[in-house]
């Protein structure tokens, strides 16, 4: 498994991001060798649900102009958390991102609460993994989305996990689906 070649851009809450989701899928992701970029909506110092801090690599309005990376990543990955709805769901710059790089045939995935933006962008087809949250069950719902019992849901090139304790197992589908 070497995807030193690879690019993957993660994209995480500005604050309330869910620790075990974003380290355990680092952890599984970096052990393959891409570049992994974490951006955010303020790209400042991020507090987790845990109280953990975390720094993001930028901005996720300089998405396309990440040192290293030039055209589309190979992966673009939406991290949950109680932050998720309040700065990623509706965020303007997102969807596009992830729509252009469906079309591209990039893998796109969504883990958590990071689901929702994946429904909003129509990008999933007919269930999605996901936490029994009775705001993405919602949004699932309006997207004519069932929620799936299963930890992890591939879809093609798209990828949804429950939550952390589907992380590792979600970013082991992410790396099978880049190689």
């Amino acid at each position: 498994m070497n995807l030193k070649s690879k690019n993957i851009l993660i994209v995480i809450p500005k604050s309330q991001f869910q620790e075990q989701e974003l380290f355990d899928t680092l952890e599984v992701l970096k052990a393959s060798g891409p570049r992994i970029l974490v951006l955010s909506k303020s790209g400042q110092a991020a507090v987790g649900m845990n109280k953990t801090r975390f720094t993001p690599d930028g901005v996720l309005v300089d998405w396309d102009k990440q040192q290293g990376v030039s055209g589309k990543y190979d992966a673009v990955i939406v991290m949950g958390g109680k932050g998720a709805p309040k700065s990623l769901w509706d965020d303007d710059i997102l969807p596009q991102i992830l729509t252009d790089h469906f079309r591209a045939e990039r893998v796109i995935g969504a883990i958590g609460l990071g689901v929702a933006v994946l429904a909003r962008a129509s990008l999933l087809s007919y269930e999605a993994a996901g936490p029994e949250d009775e705001k993405l069950l919602s949004e699932l719902e309006a997207a004519g989305l069932t929620r799936s019992q299963s930890p992890v849901v591939h879809d093609g090139k798209v990828i949804t996990a429950s939550g952390p304790e589907a992380a590792r197992e979600f970013a082991r589908s992410i790396v099978n689906a880049l190689e």
